[in-house]
């Protein structure tokens, strides 16, 4: 029985491997573009960790790399939807109910291929950013890929638990993109931690990106190694945790979800 659940999620995520090979220009936008922000940005977040006292001889890598990767991230959320939505679109969800996978295995074959763009995404933008903008990790590198992984994992379960809740497409992009601002701006991906206002302090912990910021914090500005991650790592697990949940509990394979407004 286990065996044959393996066939038949390898068989649906060779099926997404050579769609995204077919058109692999989202994933190469949503790398390029935070490397091209962080050209324009870096001297502001360079100003910003030195007046907050973060870093005094920042360069601004370190806030811009982490930050614009955890809020380009989230922007794969829209991407785990439109996976889904597609299948209705072109009228092929019926015929994967049809076969021997069941809703768990569909569900789990979905998130593979996200997965592995966004640890992609992640570990292209933080190498460039070393490469082009001088990014210092002062701490562990192990203990970034300790934070990177559940991040990745969060991220791709965002958008599972939204095409769990949405019917239409419409509605999974709009949450998505709004979600992903929120989170860039509460988690201090725009701007340090230190320069939020005060308002923002209290709700910050609410959102995955703040965990995410953390823990890169800490390993790039404060030398932190794999101890000092565990924390931000956990909370991010106990996000996917969640948000595994919800979309467990909401997901219905005879819903009929709406490719159109």
């Amino acid at each position: 029985m286990r065996d044959g659940a393996l066939v038949r999620i390898t068989a649906l995520v060779r099926q997404d491997v050579r769609l995204l090979l077919r058109d692999p220009a989202p994933l190469v936008v949503r790398t390029v573009m935070p490397l091209l922000i962080m050209g324009f940005m870096q001297p502001l977040f360079r100003a910003a960790l030195r007046a907050g006292g973060e870093a005094t001889d920042a360069n601004g890598a370190e806030q811009g790399v982490p930050g614009m990767a955890v809020m380009f991230l989230f922007f794969l959320v829209n991407v785990v939807g439109f996976a889904m939505f597609r299948e209705h679109g072109w009228n092929t969800w019926d015929r994967l109910r049809a076969s021997t996978a069941r809703p768990v295995e569909l569900l789990a074959a979905r998130i593979v291929v996200p997965l592995a763009a966004a640890v992609l995404q992640l570990a292209v933008i933080f190498g460039a950013g070393g490469a082009l903008f001088d990014l210092r990790v002062t701490g562990s590198p192990l203990a970034l890929v300790v934070v990177a992984l559940p991040l990745a994992l969060c991220v791709v379960m965002v958008g599972m638990a939204l095409v769990a809740l949405c019917r239409t497409i419409s509605q999974l992009s709009v949450i998505a993109n709004i979600l992903a601002l929120v989170f860039a701006g509460l988690g201090g991906a725009l701007t340090p931690q230190s320069a939020m206002p005060d308002w923002a302090g209290p709700l910050a912990p609410a959102v995955p990106s703040y965990w995410a910021m953390r823990g890169f914090n800490e390993v790039i500005l404060r030398g932190g190694g794999v101890a000092d991650v565990l924390l931000p790592a956990g909370v991010l697990c106990l996000f996917a945790a969640g948000l595994t949940v919800v979309t467990l509990v909401f997901f219905r394979a005879d819903h009929r979800k709406l490719s159109w407004s």
